[in-house]
């Protein structure tokens, strides 16, 4: 036999193959994090927190501070635990920008900043992209956590 095909287990790749076993191993192709991040669910899951444990830490605790924290997690699994350095103005920090009219609050643009900046550091993303992702899908959570109704 010349030829044998194999047929790779979608979601995973070729690891190694050992020539003379035959032994093929195969790893997991790893995710986009923004795959993995679509709603509060993941962000909490992302962080090892169920939602009964998020409500009773904020139970007694106004409701925008409790998706200010949100934000804060979301912000920590989107950059994958990236921490930026804030004495190097080179560095491009991101964060999404949102508007507030007649039609309501919504995603308006992302923002690039340097260390010099005011917006709070906690809440700043690796990417344009990150932050306009994060702007787009977790609206709600922003507006949550800015507008206090």
């Amino acid at each position: 036999m010349e030829t044998l095909k194999i047929e790779i287990p979608e979601g995973f790749k070729v690891k190694s193959f050992d020539k003379e076993t035959g032994e093929v191993k195969f790893e997991a192709i790893p995710k986009k994090i923004i795959e993995g991040i679509k709603t509060v669910q993941d962000v909490l899951d992302n962080n090892n927190i169920t939602q009964k444990e998020l409500d009773k830490m904020f139970e007694n605790i106004p409701e925008h501070l409790k998706y200010q924290y949100v934000a804060e997690l979301l912000c920590k699994s989107l950059n994958e635990e990236c921490v930026a350095d804030w004495d190097d103005s080179n560095e491009c920090k991101y964060f999404p920008s949102f508007k507030m009219s007649s039609s309501g609050f919504r995603y308006d643009d992302n923002c690039r900043w340097v260390t010099f900046s005011d917006v709070g550091s906690r809440l700043y993303f690796k990417s344009s992209k990150l932050a306009k992702f994060a702007g787009e899908q977790f609206t709600d959570v922003y507006r949550k956590f800015m507008i206090i109704e």
